[in-house]
């Protein structure tokens, strides 16, 4: 995380300290008050926050306040889990006239650089459910629901949202429907970059972003019903790539099952995340039962390469199956596996 003097677009970032208590007390309860029957009781239930520097460091973390014109405008803090070389973030605040100044990517991003910088492999958070704009932020920046809500013994009745993203190196994980449904917005920020990049989909370019979240809260509503397993990469905390598993087959097939939208953001080609997601849906169709996969493309595509190189045979050719984004028809390929 940044220290003590740098600087943003009208903020500057810095290490809390105790005697910011009365600013981090204002920064919370105004954040609070935005919500019905969100109510802060300091010294009956948050204690820490008369010393929150104190606390955060005798936790093995670590506070930082944002500054803009001499005033505490913004707040955030990580801490170490203990376990599964999580860190936590913790008292992320920002208030209100500075929301969409980049401010709150600035205190994120620093709290993740720094939790990186001490070893965690993995970030976690926890949301009150009635905090909606939160949500969309951490979304967009990549988070997912993760595991069980979390019921809070409070005043204000207070329910919790946990939520989590790998944050070192290459990760590839399985959603389950309330993850499908919090990824939403990235991946079809994803998908709509793969299409105006001429990726073959289904769609052709200029493809709205509304559309493309369509598409996917119908994947996370097949996923919700067991029909589909998604698959999603994250390359460095950001997310990457993507694939489908098909899993709603007729009774007499249900030995097998349909690889569907392999995607890699254009960002990110090129750094073996098309294989790492190839690697790990063939795991997880074997992992369930499922001897054989297919899978059509179109001809030509990088993901036929990848295919062939992984054992995949192809089984046909239809020509002129579908058109690209010039109108020129294409050929499809239909190709297999067995596992």
């Amino acid at each position: 995380m940044p220290g003590a003097g740098v600087s943003g677009a009208g903020f500057t970032l810095r290490a809390g300290r105790d005697a910011d208590a009365a600013d981090f007390i204002r920064l919370v309860g105004d954040a609070w008050g935005e919500y019905p029957n969100c109510i802060l009781d300091v010294d009956g239930e948050v204690p820490e926050l008369r010393a929150l520097a104190s606390y955060f460091a005798a936790a093995g973390g670590a506070l930082w306040a944002a500054e803009a014109a001499g005033r505490v405008v913004g707040m955030v803090a990580t801490r170490p889990l203990g376990s599964d070389r999580a860190w936590e973030i913790c008292k992320m605040y920002v208030e209100k006239a500075q929301r969409g100044t980049g401010l709150a990517h600035a205190l994120l991003g620093g709290a993740e650089e720094h939790a990186r910088a001490q070893g965690a492999q993995r970030i976690v958070l926890w949301t009150d459910t009635r905090f909606e704009a939160a949500h969309r932020f951490y979304e967009k920046r990549g988070y997912v629901r993760s595991g069980s809500i979390r019921i809070l013994d409070d005043i204000s009745k207070s329910l919790e949202f946990r939520y989590a993203k790998p944050l070192v190196g290459l990760a590839v994980e399985a959603l389950d429907a309330a993850a499908a449904a919090s990824a939403e917005r990235s991946l079809a920020e994803m998908l709509v970059a793969c299409v105006a990049d001429g990726a073959a989909t289904g769609h052709l370019p200029p493809l709205s972003l509304e559309t493309a979240r369509a598409f996917w809260r119908r994947v996370s509503g097949e996923a919700a019903l067991g029909n589909k397993l998604l698959l999603v990469a994250w390359q460095e905390g950001r997310v990457a790539g993507t694939v489908q598993l098909n899993l709603a087959m007729p009774q007499d097939q249900a030995h097998r099952a349909v690889v569907e939208q392999l995607l890699v953001h254009p960002d990110f080609r090129r750094r073996g995340i098309g294989r790492a997601l190839m690697q790990r849906v063939e795991q997880a169709a074997r992992g369930i039962g499922r001897s054989l996969l297919t899978l059509d493309i179109r001809a030509g595509a990088a993901a036929e390469a990848l295919c062939r190189s992984r054992g995949w045979v192809a089984a046909g050719r239809i020509p002129g199956f579908s058109r690209d984004a010039t109108g020129a028809l294409t050929d499809q390929l239909l190709l297999y596996r067995t596992l």
